[in-house]
């Protein structure tokens, strides 16, 4: 997985908005769950949110729920993570996950990682 972070390189102030996405290549989205967790200094790895590989019905971490919107485009193996009003407490490495199944609950069950994209939001 390749996971890219839009608009501005990752930094961001508090209020802003930012787009991660999440590109895949060697295979086929269609039957891959995807989620975005990310870590911050000294804490462990968390779901942030995930969408389903069958109908689309997403997860949302209570932190994030009404700011964070997950998406996804099969048809251009691309995941998206639409970060709107970012606090500073949203900063972290954030890395994109796929699992063949329908849908992801844990890091445990993730079969694939993307490289960590930083964001920091900081005024």
């Amino acid at each position: 997985l390749r996971s890219s972070c839009r608009l501005g390189g990752g930094l961001v102030q508090p209020g802003g908005s930012l787009r991660l996405s999440c590109a895949a290549s060697g295979f086929t989205l269609d039957y891959y769950a995807f989620g975005w967790f990310r870590q911050a200094p000294g804490k462990e790895r968390e779901l942030v949110s995930s969408i389903s590989s069958s109908d689309g019905s997403t997860y949302y971490a209570d932190s994030v729920k009404g700011r964070f919107t997950i998406s996804r485009d099969n048809a251009r193996k691309t995941v998206y993570l639409q970060m709107n009003s970012l606090k500073p407490e949203d900063t972290a490495v954030y890395y994109c996950a796929a699992d063949y199944s329908d849908a992801i609950y844990s890091a445990i069950s993730v079969d694939y990682w993307g490289k960590g994209t930083q964001v920091t939001v900081s005024s």
